[in-house]
């Protein structure tokens, strides 16, 4: 990392109690909902297999989506870095190499402790990105 010290926090609040608390394991709902100053409210609950609401984030899929969105800010940044527009035909073997090393970068793939898998697929748009807008 760049020795800077980065500090992040938020709140979470249990909204589930329908009116009995905690008094069994059917009780209680399982949503809460995670608050971040001047962000939108992220509405979670656990995965549906432990009584959790389907319509709302579980941690498992924060968990993932945490992954997904370092990897994807590394590659930009690599992208950026190298020039890296790839055309008909072009270069998706830098593609992949650059996802390779992005997935190295990654801080919170390199802070879980079990191993994190990267299969990118390369696809070639048939637009060029100055007529994207």
């Amino acid at each position: 990392m760049d020795g800077r010290h980065h500090t992040y926090t938020c709140s979470l609040t249990w909204t589930g109690n329908r009116g009995a608390g905690m008094a069994s394991y059917k009780a209680y709902s399982r949503d809460h909902v995670l608050k971040g100053a001047g962000k939108p409210d992220l509405l979670g609950s656990s995965d549906p297999a432990f009584r959790g609401d389907a319509s709302r984030y579980n941690p498992e899929e924060m968990l993932v989506a945490s992954l997904a969105s370092c990897h994807m800010l590394w590659y930009l940044h690599l992208c950026a870095d190298a020039g890296v527009t790839i055309a008909k035909g072009g270069e998706a073997a830098k593609a992949r190499a650059l996802h390779e090393s992005a997935h190295q970068k990654c801080f919170i793939a390199n802070s879980v402790n079990f191993p994190v898998g990267c299969e990118p697929e390369i696809s070639v748009s048939q637009t060029p990105l100055a007529d994207r807008g």
